[in-house]
C-alpha cells in the first residue's frame, strides 16, 4: 500500500463517492475534479485530510492542492477509486457543464488565446529588446543608440524584426490555426485561411489609412478591396468561425465517397469569400470601437477613474474568467496603438495578489499553511496568480481586498504616467520586460507600490484579525 492510499481512499468518500466523479486529472499540484453534484463534497473534511493542503472551484472543476506529489497521490486515487483519469481537455470539457453560459464562452476564449501567448510574450520581448538597442538613445551625449554604434547591433536590430513581424502582423494564421483547432475543424484549412488574410498581394492593414488607390478584384460586375488584416484580432477569429461552420455543414449534406474533395474546397473557398467580403470588415469596424473605447479610457480625461477601477477589479475578473477577453483587447490595442497600456496595469495586479501573500507568510505560523502559501507566492510574482487568489487570498478575505486595493493604486500611477507595453508580455515581476524602455522608470515605481501597499496593509489586518 502506497504512502498516499489512506488519504486517496478518504478523498474519494469525500467527494461523494465514484458516482459522483464525472473526470479527474491533475496538473502540477493540483488533483481536478469535475463533480456531478459539487455540493456533495465536505470541502472541510477534505482539506483536514493530511495530505492535503487546500481546496477551490474554478471553471466547473473542484481543485485539490497536493503539492509536489500530485502524481504518485493521483495514481493512488486511481487504484483505490476505479476510475480512469482523464486528459486536461477532456476534463475542461467535461467541466462546461457546470459553467453558466457566459462561464462557457470564457472558457472557449481562453483556449483559442492559450495557445497563443508563448508566440505574443516572445513578440513582446523582441520587439522590447529590439527598442532598446536602436531606438534608445544612450551613447555620443545621448545622440545615438547601441545599433548606430555597432554593425553586429545594427543587423541584430534588422534581424529581429523578422520574428517580431511573424508574431505580430501574421498573428491571423495563428488566430485562425488556434480557432479552427479548438472547433474540432481541419487546422490545416484554418492556416490557409489566415495567410489568405495576410497574403503579399494584398494592401497592407497598415497602409490602407494612407492609401490613394486600393487595388480590388475585379469581377465585371462587382468588385472587392484586396485589403489585408495583418495584426488583426477579431476578422481572423470571425473568418475563423464561418470556416468552422461551413465545413460542418458540407460534411452533413455530402456523401461520404465525395467527401474528401467537396467538403474542403467549398469550405475553404467560401470562407475566404465571405471573410473579404462580410466578417473582414465588420471585424476591423468591431475591433477599432472596441480598442477606441479603451484607449479613450487610458488617456483621456477619465483615466484617472478607468485605471483605479480596472486595477481595483482585475483580480475578481480572473476569479470569473471574464479577464481572459482582454487577451484581445491588448493584442488589438498594441497593433492599432503601437502598444498598451492595459498590460502593464494586468502585471501589477498580479503583483499586488502575491505580495499580499507574502504577508500571509510573514503571519502564518502554521506550516502546513505555508506549504501552499509559499509556492503560490512564488507563482504570483511570476505572474500566474490563480494558485495566490484560491489557495490564499480568497479563504481570508482580507489579503484579496489588499492586493486590490494596492492594484487599484499602482493601476492609476501607471496609467498616470502613460506606461506602455509592446503587447502581451510576461506577467508579475519580469512584467518590465515587456514594458518600453522609456517607461521603465514610473513602471518600477508602480511596481513598488504594487509589492508595499497589499504587503503593509495584509500584515496590518492580519495582525488585528490574529492571524497566524
Amino acid at each position: 500500500m502506497g504512502k498516499f492510499a489512506a488519504d486517496a481512499e478518504q478523498l474519494l468518500k469525500l467527494v461523494g463517492g465514484k458516482e459522483n466523479i464525472s473526470a479527474v486529472t491533475h496538473c502540477m499540484t493540483r488533483m481536478r475534479f469535475v463533480l456531478t453534484d459539487p455540493a456533495k463534497a465536505d470541502v472541510t473534511a477534505i482539506e483536514a485530510l493530511p495530505s492535503v493542503k487546500g481546496s477551490f472551484t474554478q471553471a466547473g472543476q473542484f481543485q485539490v492542492i497536493i503539492g509536489n506529489d500530485v502524481a504518485e497521490f493521483f495514481d493512488e486515487f486511481t487504484k483505490v477509486s476505479g476510475i480512469e483519469g482523464v486528459s486536461k481537455d477532456a476534463a475542461k470539457k467535461a467541466a462546461k457543464t457546470n459553467q453558466t453560459p457566459i462561464q462557457r464562452a470564457m472558457a472557449n476564449l481562453a483556449e483559442i488565446f492559450a495557445p497563443l501567448i508563448p508566440a505574443l510574450i516572445v513578440g513582446g520581448l523582441i520587439l522590447g529588446f529590439r527598442s532598446f538597442i536602436g531606438e534608445v538613445n544612450l551613447f555620443a551625449d545621448g545622440t545615438q543608440s547601441l545599433a548606430d554604434t555597432s554593425q553586429f547591433w545594427a543587423g541584430m536590430y534588422d534581424f529581429l524584426w523578422l520574428i517580431g513581424e511573424a508574431v505580430f502582423h501574421f498573428l491571423p494564421v495563428a488566430i485562425c490555426w488556434s480557432v479552427v483547432k479548438k472547433m474540432g475543424g481541419t487546422e490545416v484549412l484554418g492556416i490557409i485561411l489566415g495567410v489568405c488574410l495576410v497574403s503579399p498581394q494584398l494592401l497592407n492593414a497598415y497602409s490602407v489609412a494612407t492609401a490613394t488607390d486600393i487595388p480590388v478584384w475585379d469581377f465585371g460586375f462587382f468588385t472587392v478591396e484586396k485589403i489585408g488584416y495583418q495584426a488583426q484580432v477579431i476578422p481572423a477569429m470571425l473568418a475563423a468561425f464561418v470556416l468552422v461552420y461551413l465545413e460542418r455543414f458540407f460534411k452533413k449534406i455530402t456523401p461520404e465517397y465525395i467527401s474528401m474533395i467537396v467538403v474542403p474546397f467549398f469550405s475553404l473557398v467560401l470562407s475566404v469569400i465571405i471573410a473579404h467580403t462580410v466578417v473582414g470588415p465588420i471585424g476591423w469596424r468591431i475591433g477599432d470601437a472596441i480598442s477606441n473605447v479603451v484607449y479613450a479610457g487610458l488617456t483621456g480625461n477619465l483615466r484617472w477613474i478607468f485605471a483605479p477601477i480596472f486595477g481595483f477589479l482585475y483580480a475578481p475578473l480572473v476569479i470569473t474568467g471574464l479577464h481572459h477577453m482582454t487577451n484581445a483587447i491588448d493584442t488589438t490595442l498594441a497593433n492599432q496603438f503601437e502598444g498598451t497600456m492595459l498590460w502593464p496595469m494586468i502585471a501589477l495586479s498580479n503583483i499586488a495578489q502575491a505580495s499580499a501573500v507574502l504577508a500571509m507568510i510573514v503571519l502564518q505560523k502554521n506550516e502546513r499553511d505555508r506549504q501552499v502559501s509559499i509556492p503560490a507566492c512564488i507563482s504570483g510574482y511570476m505572474g500566474v496568480t490563480e494558485p495566490a487568489l484560491f489557495g490564499v487570498n480568497l479563504k481570508a478575505g482580507f489579503p484579496f481586498v489588499c492586493g486590490m486595493i494596492g492594484s487599484a493604486i499602482a493601476a492609476t500611477i501607471s496609467v498616470g504616467s502613460s506606461v506602455m507595453a509592446f503587447s502581451v508580455g510576461v506577467g508579475g515581476l519580469p512584467g518590465f520586460l515587456s514594458i518600453m524602455p522609456q517607461y521603465w522608470l514610473p513602471f518600477f515605481i508602480s511596481m513598488g507600490v504594487a509589492i508595499v501597499v497589499p504587503f503593509v496593509l495584509t500584515l496590518i489586518v492580519g495582525k488585528k484579525k490574529g492571524v497566524h
